[in-house]
Order: structure tokens, then C-alpha cells, then sequence
């Protein structure tokens, strides 16, 4: 006899929104922050290993408490790595302002590279972000998902990078700050809008596909 189906019983977008938020602050948000606040008080080293040491401290707290550091954290710290090398390296501004670039450009790679792996990196991003349960994550359309996310934000951070880059050698320092901020806003605002837009579509074909009990409302409704 065939095994028993599992029904598919997921929680409605918005709980799963309000579990995102924090972890999209935490990795992504509040470290700019860091960075930003240190440097009114000190020079750009000092402000560097005071957003460094905060996501460092981050991802130790979690090993430390004996659990795993997520995926958007993991992000911040490469992202934080590279500026940090880049920084003792050099002193000249253009560079500690190119640090950014090529952490985004680090990212970019990693979502593209690891598309075509069973467990590419953007599918521990969306596990630190929305807890879905196994059988869910392996089911080939959300498989699928995760490939086309992948190549969505690497072509998003990728361009966020080449439009960085170029700003930053081709305009002042002020306007490549006040432009680039708003380019990259809209950018990934973009991607993110498609990303949930795309999430909540794939919800509702697996809620459709999959076998649910009597008087159970539709997922993603």
C-alpha cells in the first residue's frame, strides 16, 4: 500500500511577512545603520568595525546559543568581510566606497553559482526568512522557485553593483551617495515586490495541487 499523503497546511502570507521582517532588519537594515550612526561620531575605519564587529557578533551569538546563524546573516557577514580586507588594505575613499560593490557583486555570484544546486543559497535566505517544512521546500515547484529566485536577485545585486560601480567613477561622492541610494531603493524594492508576488503564486498552486481537509480555507486567500 502507497503511504498516506501529507496534507499541505501552510500559514497565510501575512504571519510569514511579520516572521520576514525581523530577519530583513536584523541582517540587512540595522547594520547600515550601525555603519551610519559610528561614522557621525568617528572616521569610516572606526564606523567599518563597529557594523563588522556587530554582524560578527550576531552570527556568534547565534552559534553560541547553540543554533544556526541565518542565511541574511551569513550575507551581511561576507558582505562585511570583504569591506573590512579592502579597508586594511587601503585608505583611499574611492576604494572604502568601492567595498560595497564588490561585497554586492560577492553576493550576486552566490545566488547565480549555486541556482542549479539542490539547495541553492537563496533557499536558506527564504528558510530564515518564511519556516516552511520540508516537503514543501523539496516539492519540485517550489524547486523551480528557488531557481528562478535565484537568478532574479543575482541580476537584481548585479546590477546593483555595475550601477554602483559606475556612479561611483563617474560622479561626485555626494551625488553617488543621494543617487545611488535611490536607485538601489527602487531596484530591490522591484525584486522584492516580484519575490512575494511570485511566493504567494506558487503557495496557491501548491494549496490547489495538494489534498486538504474539509472546510480548510485556501492558502494565500
Amino acid at each position: 500500500m502507497s503511504a498516506p499523503v501529507t496534507p499541505l497546511v501552510l500559514p497565510r502570507i501575512g504571519p510569514l511577512l511579520r516572521h520576514a521582517a525581523p530577519r530583513v532588519f536584523e541582517s540587512m537594515i540595522l547594520p547600515v545603520l550601525v555603519f551610519y550612526v559610528a561614522l557621525l561620531f568617528a572616521d569610516a575605519g572606526v564606523a567599518l568595525g563597529v557594523a563588522a564587529a556587530w554582524v560578527y557578533g550576531g552570527v556568534a551569538w547565534r552559534l553560541v546559543k547553540g543554533g544556526e546563524a541565518p542565511g541574511t546573516l551569513l550575507l551581511a557577514a561576507g558582505t562585511i568581510t570583504v569591506r573590512v580586507a579592502l579597508a586594511v588594505a587601503t585608505g583611499n575613499p574611492i576604494v572604502f566606497f568601492l567595498q560595497p560593490c564588490l561585497g554586492v557583486f560577492c553576493v550576486s555570484l552566490g545566488f547565480l553559482l549555486t541556482a542549479p544546486l539542490r539547495r541553492p543559497l537563496i533557499r536558506r535566505v527564504v528558510a530564515d526568512l518564511v519556516p516552511l517544512p520540508d516537503h514543501v521546500t523539496e516539492h519540485p515547484r517550489m524547486r523551480r522557485f528557488f531557481v528562478r529566485q535565484s537568478v532574479l536577485w543575482g541580476c537584481a545585486q548585479l546590477l546593483n553593483a555595475v550601477l554602483s560601480l559606475w556612479l561611483l567613477l563617474s560622479q561626485s561622492l555626494q551625488t553617488y551617495l543621494v543617487v545611488r541610494t535611490s536607485v538601489v531603493a527602487v531596484l530591490l524594492g522591484g525584486a522584492a515586490l516580484v519575490s512575494v508576488l511570485s511566493f504567494r503564486h506558487c503557495l496557491r498552486r501548491l494549496d490547489d495541487l495538494a489534498p486538504r481537509p474539509a472546510g480548510a480555507e485556501p492558502l494565500a486567500a
